[in-house]
């Protein structure tokens, strides 16, 4: 693993996070594998491997601040470094009995969905952010959703998930800002409407089309943007 960069990927054992971590393995990178659930992060790691992807599984919950701070220890004994984080994790929260809608929204849902698509992307980071720091060229990602543009305005009303993509990108932004003057790069990504669980399997865009920016952001040469939300398109407004 000196040799070969090192991307961790979180709750990659499905959908866009682990075309993620299949799409930063085929260009050479070594993956881990985030994932909760035992069972299916050994699922995912046994997959990519017999897609000839140097990939291990590394136990994370993202809400958890022991958890994390054993992925990281995990991280540091197998590879010493960290080169790319891919916060991916995030859930959308219920929405039975009009919990996200802003007139009847379930506070509690709030704090739930918060916790995993904001406050996990943060007690991550930071626990990495010791590893990132010893690569050459650290690349931090966030998967947002275009749901979370103040400008755009897209997709159903959805008031505990939406604005927890909007607080995501404004900590990308903060994180930027206070990373300005190291390697560390950072940025948001919106894979665009995906076919996968969170979606119902209904939605035109294909994992591997959502993971494209993901893997360009955490690819991008030193010179590359930072602090800015992009979609395979480019720029996505705030």
């Amino acid at each position: 693993m000196k040799d070969t960069k090192i991307a961790l990927v979180t709750g990659a054992n499905k959908g866009i996070g682990f075309a993620i971590a299949h799409g930063l393995g085929a260009i050479g990178f070594t993956v881990a594998v985030g994932a909760r659930d035992d069972a299916r992060r050994s699922e995912a790691v046994a997959r990519l491997r017999a897609a000839d992807v140097n990939a291990f599984g590394v136990a994370l919950d993202v809400t958890s601040d022991q958890s994390v701070t054993e992925a990281a220890a995990t991280i540091e004994r197998a590879a010493g470094r960290l080169d790319v984080l891919v916060n991916n994790a995030g859930i959308a929260g219920r929405t039975d009995g009009g919990a996200q809608d802003p007139t009847t929204l379930d506070l509690d849902v709030v704090r739930t969905v918060l916790e995993t698509n904001v406050f996990g992307v943060v007690r991550v980071t930071n626990a990495m952010l010791p590893l990132l720091r010893r690569a050459a060229s650290p690349r931090i990602v966030n998967m947002s959703s275009n749901m979370g543009s103040l400008a755009l305005r897209t997709g159903p009303i959805l008031a505990a998930y939406a604005p927890s993509k909007s607080m995501l990108n404004s900590i990308t932004a903060q994180y930027a800002r206070r990373l300005a003057d190291t390697n560390v790069i950072v940025n948001a990504a919106c894979p665009g409407y995906v076919a996968t669980d969170f979606t119902g399997f209904n939605a035109p865009r294909t994992p591997e089309q959502g993971a494209a920016i993901a893997i360009r952001l955490a690819t991008l040469p030193d010179d590359g943007p930072r602090g800015g939300f992009f979609d395979d398109e480019g720029v996505v407004p705030w």
